[in-house]
């Protein structure tokens, strides 16, 4: 075993949208020493950088871990690609690039656990302070920060009109999805500059790498925490079949993700006695919680074909259309090639029932049958509908004591009777949008889940499990809690329950989901996490 060099204050495992921030707020002050430990490589690919890129990234193990769940029962035994960034920047650096808070009832949701700090008030001003954006500074935006947030720089004139028949199906037109409530239909406002995605990579850690106090090491896996006498101390790791003791005196942060990070405690022997001791781990802690409340949002890809309007999949398949798109990027950097993978959102109510918006839908003027896959040949839509607050819970465990084993990742998707009905009304919420005029001049055909599947509830819930995916959100597996629940892993300050001086700081400690996409909560919790860090250790 060798030591690598160094003496540090903090280590930090993980270089994705968390620990990007993480590093850059703890280096800030000189005098600590910080180390950020990486699975991936840099981020030197051309297509990480153009928008359009997720379509080449996601399923590419260049820049993927290209896990995969087990057979899910609900969604009628298929098994989901799941991807997760591998690289520095992690999911920002191929995810969907869509800027959303989610609703101020969600972390208000937090507070009322008891997690004193995390209600909409308290996190609104480190929603702020990461971002840069293009509206200004005003009651609910910031200026200044490190994440770029800008309005999308291609329109497409199918999704205006699915704007058109959203407001004729009853949703309120509205600017920004990012002020507390976002009910409504508008476009999403991205991570990009001047039509370039902006990963927490090129945000937060690129500008602080020139610290001297600041150390990345690449190419790393995590194998194991070093915990003696009740107290993180270090970490071990691999690297072109060396293995490796890092030590601090200070703190370790465990920031590899909803996947990673419980999947370092269940190595390290933190977890259940009863997932770990078949893999061979004697357990150090039994803390229930780690990768059990998985939650992510399933989502339904209805795809409608149209006509007498112009969709991405035959400019895709054109090679005058390549060209243009190519050229309009190079010269202006506009047009498709700067699109995040859907442009117009829509959040409402599946029925009169719910008390705020409980589906999401992510609305994109292409079709293809998964990602990484070709864009379908005929013109056609895509109207992805997500429960936004599923009931269903899932589990990563460990599948083996080997650390380069990927984890069984088990979402459990449509478990419950409640998401089977969210699913069944979300899908006729999609064809009541679609079946305004606003659209009926462009023809559209439901081609998924198709018209031969009825109104019944069971059959639509069953359609729903056809044609749902993952839209890459897992939060949850070390959920924030209460010193006397059981199944909570670490504390409102994010200090893990029963180890001194491990924190996790990352998407896991989410309790429940943010009702929207999950990079920007979990930016947040990375600047909250980091100012918790550097007042405890002043």
């Amino acid at each position: 075993m060798k030591q690598l060099a160094g003496d540090y204050d903090h280590i930090i495992v993980g270089a994705g949208t968390a620990g990007c921030i993480v590093a850059n707020r703890l280096s800030a002050d000189l005098k600590r020493r910080v180390l950020l430990l990486e699975a991936g490589g840099r981020d030197d690919w051309m297509w990480y950088h153009v928008p359009a890129g997720y379509l080449f990234t996601i399923g590419n193990p260049r820049s993927d871990w290209m896990f995969r769940t087990e057979s899910e029962p609900g969604l009628n035994g298929r098994s989901l690609a799941y991807p997760r960034g591998k690289v520095i920047g992690g999911s920002s650096a191929i995810n969907a690039m869509i800027c959303m808070r989610g609703q101020a009832a969600d972390y208000d949701g937090w507070r009322s656990l008891g997690l004193e700090g995390w209600g909409w008030a308290d996190v609104l001003p480190a929603f702020k302070r990461v971002e840069d954006h293009f509206l200004g500074k005003s009651e609910h935006h910031g200026v200044g920060g490190e994440f770029r947030v800008e309005a999308p720089r291609v329109r497409w004139r199918v999704l205006d009109a699915v704007r058109e028949a959203a407001v004729q199906a009853g949703v309120p037109a509205i600017d920004d999805f990012n002020c507390g409530d976002n009910e409504g239909v508008s476009y999403f406002h991205v991570n990009q500059k001047r039509g370039r995605r902006w990963s927490a990579a090129t945000g937060f850690l690129k500008p602080a790498l020139s610290r001297k106090n600041l150390r990345l090491e690449m190419h790393v896996l995590v194998e194991r925490l070093i915990v003696e006498n009740g107290r993180a101390c270090g970490v071990q790791f691999s690297r072109g079949g060396e293995r490796f003791e890092v030590r601090t005196a200070g703190t370790v942060i465990l920031s590899a993700g909803a996947i990673g990070s419980p999947q370092i405690l269940s190595l390290s022997g933190i977890g259940r006695h009863e997932w770990l001791a078949p893999v061979g781990i004697k357990t150090l802690l039994e803390r229930r919680g780690v990768g059990s409340n998985l939650q992510d949002h399933l989502q339904q890809r209805a795809i409608y074909k149209v006509s007498g309007v112009k969709t991405l999949n035959e400019m895709y398949h054109s090679v005058p259309g390549r060209a243009w798109m190519g050229m309009d990027y190079l010269l202006r950097r506009r047009g498709p090639l700067t699109m995040a993978p859907s442009q117009l959102g829509i959040f409402m109510r599946s029925s009169s029932a719910e008390r705020r918006a409980n589906i999401e839908f992510h609305v994109q003027p292409l079709s293809l049958d998964k990602f990484g896959d070709p864009l379908h040949r005929y013109p056609a839509i895509t109207l992805s509908a997500c429960n936004l607050q599923p009931t269903s819970r899932g589990t990563v465990r460990l599948r083996s004591a080997d650390p380069e084993a990927p984890p069984l990742i088990a979402p459990n998707y449509l478990a419950t009777a409640q998401d089977r009905a969210v699913a069944a009304d979300a899908i006729r919420c999609t064809r009541r949008i679609m079946a305004q005029d606003a659209v009926r001049a462009f023809s559209p055909e439901e081609f998924l889940p198709g018209p031969k599947v009825g109104d019944d509830t069971e059959a639509l819930a069953a359609a729903a499990g056809d044609i749902g995916t993952t839209i890459f959100h897992p939060v949850g597996t070390a959920r924030m809690g209460l010193a006397d629940d059981a199944e909570a892993v670490v504390d409102a300050r994010l200090r893990v329950h029963g180890i001194e001086r491990l924190r996790v700081v990352d998407a896991s400690v989410m309790p429940t989901i943010p009702s929207g996409n999950t990079n920007t909560p979990t930016a947040m919790i990375a600047e909250k996490g980091a100012g918790m860090i550097l007042e405890d250790f002043s």
